[in-house]
């Protein structure tokens, strides 16, 4: 097993990059520590400096309009707003009018704005407006599109030359926008070109149910590698299951007492969660008879601060899903439960606000402490945390390296059936959107620093507000300055990295045109117009690329991943996401795996029994067919009846490697025999011998050159 650690590289790179921009004077102030990707000192905007009276806005509640302006007010000074200069400034608008009233100029080296469309963006619009009022990119929101439809053109047709095919649009939009911000879903609307910040099939892929099956299967493949999840079952299919296992385990060691944590599969925000001790508790029957749920064991001794029991909201964007690329903010958010934490027992289970670490329950305890301070508070920012461990001698390098394998691999586990997903929504050779998503990652450390995985959103809450009560049932929403520090720059950096205009700004900036055509632009350019350079103004990107850059050492996980390349494949209809009994005949005699003891009816049987079952469990019912999980169930079983002398995930991989060594040999034989092929030149007798020769020819040179030595599979 690899164990040159590499994540703890990045961290180490993370605490020199902090260390370069760090003043003098703060680290004559702060003790040794590393910055907030690697538990040191975190990157913030200097707002502890500004008396108190500016950082607290007027309590009332907020308007979009009056969002802009307070959010100007408080910008932070490392993104300062531009200077005033009065006559450039008029040179340059006029030059920048008549140049929309001429057409967009191309030669003139500058470039259009960003266009975000953000109609959908709904909790996370207020962040949004501030991460694009920073970028200097332009909004298309409900009011801008209005004044569009009314006749005022926003750009000159020439703005949108060459840009893909239009699509349906909210409030009869003509013109595509460059990123669709939507606030819940791929399909808050009908997108046919741009990016999109949803992928198809992620909300199914992180309910509590699904994850669990995913991460699974990972564990029954790399036990070891996977033990950052929770024992759990999937009620009420495995309820039978759950009892024997609890009944076993009790008769082995009579002086186990475990305790149980029960999420339903469609919960949010911690509806419906609750602590039980016995299998047989009343509560339980009861979820069996209302909704699907998973139950897990419940993890103990858990790292507490201030004898408070804590969980981490860490933000990954999933940048691509095919090449995988993977980013992790260096710093997050840590919230707190505010009751002092006690062992379970039964008489306090039902204490929520002790065991149960979600905002949104322990917002409503008395308790809760709003705070505008980083490292105070019932919410502060996880490289607060990390600061407060080192300063105790924490290898925080350690502990960061331990976050960064299990954020990359719980991703490896959910991306086989994202990959599913997406062919169906957007099947190759069709027009679509490229995606991207920003996931909120909820993670517990326990008493030995170890991360241990609570759950996946992906929609995790945006908001950079919360809710005060000023009398009982009158509540107003004021500002959270933890919030903003935190999500802003994760919205506003995730932007910079999906700008779809990067490598043109690249290319201007390393080829800069001087064009001398009026003396408007002669003017911009002599008094340096803010905007020839958008982001000479911003801090440096605080999302850090953690796959592909750590590939090598995680590649052999993505078995699962290569068996859904398999399954797409033998699909068959473009948009279908179930395997039908005809591609899976096709998908055994392609690759070679029927013989003497596997006959086709036996084939035909192991699909029926399998797919059935796994029909009878799943909630989309759609289409008729072997999913991806039930193929998985079947290929598992083709590996072990193959190679029985070896672990599974060995027999997995050989397996694998065996179908796709057969399928490149099929692909060469086409190839060869497409290249071979000339209508109306020969007699089809001559030609067929032609054809034959040469594949016979090549025959061996194929043979050695696609042989992959089953040999390579020892993973340590």
């Amino acid at each position: 097993m690899w164990r040159s650690s590499p994540e703890r590289e990045l961290a180490a790179s993370w605490a020199a990059d902090a260390a370069a921009g760090r003043a003098p004077a703060a680290e004559a102030e702060e003790p040794p520590a590393v910055d907030a990707g690697a538990a040191g000192e975190p990157e913030r905007p200097a707002r502890e400096e500004q008396p108190k009276a500016e950082l607290q806005a007027p309590a009332r509640p907020r308007a979009a309009e009056e969002g802009d302006a307070r959010v100007a007010r408080r910008l932070p000074p490392a993104l300062p707003l531009a200077p005033a200069r009065p006559a450039a400034r008029a040179l340059c608008q006029l030059a920048k009018a008549r140049g929309r009233g001429r057409g967009y100029r191309r030669g003139s080296g500058s470039l259009r704005p960003v266009t975000v469309d953000s109609s959908k963006a709904r909790t996370s619009l207020d962040a949004l407006k501030i991460s694009l009022r920073q970028l200097r990119w332009k909004e298309m929101s409900c009011e801008s599109l209005k004044h569009s439809q009314e006749g005022v053109p926003l750009y000159s047709a020439e703005d949108f030359a060459g840009r893909c095919p239009l699509s349906k649009f909210p409030f009869g939009r003509r013109l595509p926008c460059d990123i669709y911000w939507h606030g819940v879903s791929f399909h808050d609307n009908d997108i046919l070109s741009g990016q999109v910040n949803k992928f198809p099939g992620m909300t199914e892929m992180v309910r509590k149910i699904t994850l669990s099956r995913a991460l699974r299967i990972m564990q029954n493949l790399f036990p070891e590698e996977y033990n950052f999840y929770p024992r759990s079952w999937i009620l009420p299919e495995e309820f039978q299951l759950f009892v024997a296992q609890v009944r076993m385990v009790k008769d082995g060691d009579p002086s186990w007492k475990p305790t149980f944590i029960v999420k339903p599969d469609g919960g949010c925000q911690g509806d419906g969660i609750y602590l039980i001790k016995d299998p047989n508790d009343i509560r339980l029957t009861g979820t069996l008879q209302s909704r699907p749920a998973v139950v897990q064991e419940y993890i103990y001794k858990p790292l507490l601060i201030d004898k408070l029991k804590f969980d981490i909201r860490l933000y990954v964007l999933l940048k691509s899903l095919d090449p995988l690329e993977i980013y992790i903010a260096k710093d997050g958010l840590s919230r707190f439960c505010t009751e002092p934490y006690q062992e379970p027992n039964p008489q306090n289970l039902h204490h929520v606000f002790m065991h149960l670490t979600n905002y949104s329950l322990n917002i409503h305890s008395g308790k809760f402490i709003h705070s505008d301070s980083a490292s105070t508070g019932s919410k502060r920012t996880f490289s607060s945390i990390l600061c407060r461990l080192s300063s105790k001698g924490v290898d925080i390098k350690k502990v960061w390296s331990d976050i960064i394998s299990l954020v990359i691999k719980t991703v490896i586990a959910l991306t086989p059936e994202l990959k599913v997903f997406y062919q169906s929504d957007i099947p190759t050779g069709r027009p679509g959107p490229t995606c991207f998503q920003i996931l909120g990652f909820d993670i517990l450390l326990m008493k030995s620093l170890k991360p241990m995985l609570l759950e996946v959103n992906a929609n995790p809450s945006m908001r950079i507000e919360h809710e005060y009560e000023l009398s009982p049932g009158v509540f107003e929403n004021i500002p959270s300055l933890v919030d903003e520090e935190v999500k802003v720059a994760v919205i506003r950096d995730t932007l910079r990295l999906m700008d779809p205009l990067k490598k043109k700004k690249e290319t201007q900036s390393q080829h800069p045109e001087k064009p001398i055509t009026g003396k408007e632009d002669l003017d911009c350019e002599m008094t340096g117009d803010p905007d020839s350079n958008p982001e000479a103004h911003l801090p440096s990107i605080c999302l850090k690329q953690v796959f592909p850059k750590y590939a090598k050492q995680f590649n052999y996980l993505r078995l699962v991943d290569r068996m859904a390349n398999l399954f797409i494949r033998f699909l068959g209809i473009k948009g279908t996401m179930k395997l039908g009994p005809t591609g899976f005949r096709t998908f055994i005699r392609n690759c070679k795996l029927s013989s003497s003891s596997l006959s086709m009816a036996a084939v035909d049987i192991l699909y029926i029994d399998i797919t059935r079952r796994w029909n009878s469990v799943t909630l989309d019912q759609r289409d008729s067919g072997m999913c991806l999980q039930a193929f998985v169930e079947a290929f598992f079983f083709l590996a072990q009846r193959k190679f029985k002398m070896l672990p599974l995930h060995e027999q997995v991989a050989s397996l694998i490697d065996l179908c796709e060594y057969h399928l490149s040999l099929l692909d060469e034989k086409r190839l060869v025999c497409g290249r071979r092929r000339r209508p109306q030149s020969s007699p089809p007798q001559e030609m067929n011998a032609r054809t034959q020769s040469a594949a016979g020819s090549l025959a061996p040179r194929m043979i050695g050159a696609n042989k992959l030595p089953h040999s390579r599979h020892a993973l340590s």
